[in-house]
């Protein structure tokens, strides 16, 4: 038997033999296809940052995707008569299936990589982005949970025997929806600024998912709390409705400091200041003691950051005005014992000291 033969007999007269070649054809069209349209995509979503990344981000899935229901197109049309073809087809479809939800992942993926492109939070006014950036992963993360769901259910009814399992897992899809939405209400309205002050610690939240919520503490540690910790304990937030912040400093002088003056270097010092976003200052007695005079300064910044850095900048330009201006009026402890002592003598034992009394307890320090 000659080749011609050989292929006549075993190749040509094969039942398969037709079905075959017309996947081929198809399997080899689709990916024509496939590289044509995803170049069309890519150059048409260029002015649409959150289509351009979806598309981006789903081309590895939709390379499987396009040729998968070509071939499956070609099996629906070969004869049901073909030996094995139900197994085949129904093997091409728990592929299918697996790579839709596949490329369903990557389109969320992309849509939110696209939305946190376009509210970068890496700006100074960035209490919008930063609110945008926690609904979008939040969202993003439920999003892909219900769609390994419902990929997983669609495989299960695939199979007389676990149809029953897959439709009650396609149905808990919904159920576990409604109270994905109902879990993450809380999130949405006490986490939506994303700047909180948490067991003592500022920091920012970095990663929300179904059971924890990571904070990113301001000198790189990360606390990791669980999800029902933000629901039954208070906390604070220091971005609820704006970033803007009012920051304090406050200070001990003697009574001989001239306030009046004092108000007038405080006008300067915070004008000066480039956190100072300009809304309000003010410089008040708060209280007085047997020895000293409390003064507060207030000032606002943008955020907290700022707020952090300028109260710093506020209480250094203070300490440095006062030692050059007014060394007589820092805080000093006096001494009565002065019998038998002339005035002169009296006025030099008073000593200059700074005294132990304690003064409010330090704000959490921000990232800078």
């Amino acid at each position: 038997m000659d080749i011609r033969d050989y292929i006549h007999h075993n190749l040509l007269s094969h039942p398969w033999f037709n079905t075959w070649i017309a996947a081929t054809v198809a399997v080899l069209v689709s990916l024509v296809g496939y590289r044509i349209g995803v170049a069309i995509l890519m150059r048409f979503t260029r002015k649409v940052p959150t289509l351009h990344a979806m598309v981006d981000k789903s081309r590895s899935a939709a390379r499987w995707v396009v040729p998968l229901l070509a071939l499956q197109g070609a099996l629906q049309a070969a004869p049901d008569t073909l030996p094995g073809i139900g197994g085949v087809r129904h093997l091409t479809g728990l592929l299918i299936i697996a790579a839709v939800t596949w490329l369903l992942l990557r389109m969320v993926s992309g849509l939110l990589a696209g939305v946190l492109a376009a509210h970068p939070a890496d700006v100074a006014d960035n209490f919008h982005a930063r609110s945008i950036h926690t609904q979008a992963r939040v969202l993003a993360r439920s999003a892909m949970v219900i769609i390994l769901i419902l990929g997983a259910a669609m495989m299960l009814l695939t199979f007389p025997g676990a149809k029953q399992v897959g439709a009650s897992l396609l149905a808990s899809a919904g159920v576990i929806g409604i109270v994905a939405g109902l879990a993450t209400k809380p999130l949405f309205s006490n986490l939506i600024a994303d700047v909180l002050v948490v067991e003592g610690e500022w920091g920012r939240v970095h990663e929300i998912t179904g059971t924890y919520v990571v904070l990113r503490i301001w000198d790189d540690r990360s606390l990791i709390l669980p999800l029902q910790y933000f629901i039954e304990k208070p906390f604070q937030n220091w971005t609820r409705n704006t970033a803007q912040l009012l920051g304090s400093v406050m200070f001990y002088v003697d009574y001989t400091m001239p306030i009046a003056e004092l108000r007038q270097a405080v006008e300067g010092i915070v004008k000066a200041a480039p956190q100072w976003d300009g809304r309000f200052f003010n410089l008040q007695v708060t209280d007085t003691t047997e020895r000293t005079i409390q003064v507060r300064v207030l000032c606002t910044a943008a955020n907290s950051s700022l707020a952090f850095d300028l109260r710093c900048f506020v209480r250094e330009g203070l300490v440095d005005y006062m030692q050059k201006n007014h060394p007589q009026s820092l805080p000093r402890l006096r001494f009565e014992g002065t019998a038998g002592l002339t005035t002169e003598a009296a006025d030099a034992a008073a000593v200059r000291v700074t005294p132990q009394r304690p003064g409010p307890a330090p704000s959490p320090q921000p990232a800078g």
